[in-house]
């Protein structure tokens, strides 16, 4: 354990988005009995973002299917979602079953969580509940994932003007949803989207690139991530999604720690909101330790988050959890079998001095970079960077 001393797909359109209730036939009322409504409330000017799609989306006793379903799902942690400032997105017939997807807001602690709910004829089920770690994502979003059996879709906003797939060739929509697309199930794939001309948007967008994380990345966590510059794929190239989403690696590794200290499932602090990039921190030529050492880096609830990735010569990646700090990051990760402490620090600073701790001696050590054998004993690093003493501890 070390210790220290010392989020958005798509366009954020907050500043021109105007609430207004959508329904059926676009009347602006929800019938009495539906009190969750079918679109939801976003307008861009005068485009409402997510009108209700599907073969079903009028049929009065599918809405009522879907609000009693949505009435009795609860989140992990217990909380009830609020009706009438969620909804129904689509709903229809699809490959054999009904289908329906829900924009539903929690308000205990102001979460976006995107609901799909499938059925065969005797009622419909939440088979899957995803959270968005930013309360606005849902809203603002314009392309979510629709997961179904070994499949995966897209359902798009009314922004959407066209869907490129991971093979760069636009997916066919219909009605707001895409045709299957070849996302594997622990691996980063590429979709993009462009976006047409809107109010908020005059000239619309070429590219805004995305990644899924992967068909297998488990609820709550949410698989879609915005990668506006596609530095994201190249920095997840060979690494396990389903990996870095666990509690001992990177994005699944810092705790939100609830204060009603309860365990349930729930999405890590360091789960990623967006921005994943990579930067090459120094290689090694040989030894056991042949290979290259990156720092990813990416935004999450804790703001700009870290991890080390060593990439040997031969074989698997090995990833460490995540750190926060900026000055001075260090990481813990296995290679081998053997536990290391990944140092590092601004590389630009001439004057940067590293100070170990007494009979260490490191296995690799250049310019903002060094790499030690972790003790059975707590080690503490210094590192004169930018004219401060930076400190970072190393627990047994």
């Amino acid at each position: 354990m070390i210790s220290v001393r010392r989020g958005l797909l798509g366009i954020s359109l907050a500043a021109a988005i105007v609430g207004g209730v959508a329904a059926c036939g676009g009347t602006g009322e929800v019938p009495p009995e539906q009190a969750l409504p079918v679109g939801h409330y976003t307008l861009d000017g005068q485009l409402q973002v997510w009108p209700a799609r599907g073969g079903l989306s009028g049929d009065g006793a599918a809405h009522r299917a879907v609000a009693d379903a949505v009435d009795a799902w609860r989140t992990p942690a217990g909380d009830r979602p609020r009706l009438e400032t969620s909804g129904i997105l689509w709903l229809g017939e699809l490959d054999g079953r009904t289908l329906a997807v829900v924009a539903a807001d929690v308000p205990v602690y102001g979460a976006s969580w995107l609901l799909q709910l499938d059925g065969t004829g005797d009622g419909l089920t939440v088979t899957n509940a995803a959270q968005y770690t930013d309360p606005g994502y849902l809203v603002y979003s314009d392309l979510l994932p629709v997961r179904l059996d070994d499949t995966t879709r897209y359902l798009t906003s009314a922004r959407v003007e066209q869907v490129t797939g991971p093979n760069g060739r636009p997916l066919r929509v219909s009605d707001g949803l895409t045709d299957p697309v070849g996302v594997q199930r622990c691996t980063a794939t590429p979709v993009a989207v462009r976006l047409r001309a809107t109010e908020s948007l005059p000239r619309g967008t070429a590219n805004d690139e995305l990644l899924d994380l992967g068909s297998a990345v488990e609820p709550p966590r949410y698989p879609v991530v915005p990668d506006r510059d596609g530095r994201g794929a190249t920095a997840l190239e060979d690494l396990d999604t389903c990996a870095l989403a666990g509690e001992d690696i990177a994005f699944g590794s810092i705790d939100p720690n609830p204060a009603d200290g309860r365990s349930y499932p729930r999405v890590p602090a360091s789960w990623p909101i967006e921005s994943i990039y990579q930067v090459n921190l120094g290689e090694v030529e040989s030894g056991p330790l042949a290979g290259r050492f990156d720092r990813l880096t990416w935004r999450s609830q804790e703001g700009t988050t870290y991890a080390a990735v060593f990439r040997p010569e031969n074989g698997t990646p090995a990833v460490s959890k995540a750190d926060t700090v900026a000055a001075v990051q260090a990481y813990e990760i296995e290679i081998q079998g053997q536990t290391y402490v990944v140092l590092s620090w601004n590389d630009e600073d001439d004057d940067a001095v590293l100070q170990l701790p007494d009979g260490v001696r490191p296995v690799l050590e250049q310019r903002g970079l060094a790499v030690v054998p972790k003790a059975d004993r707590r080690q503490t690093f210094r590192v004169s960077v930018d004219g401060r003493l930076e400190t970072r501890t190393v627990e047994k």
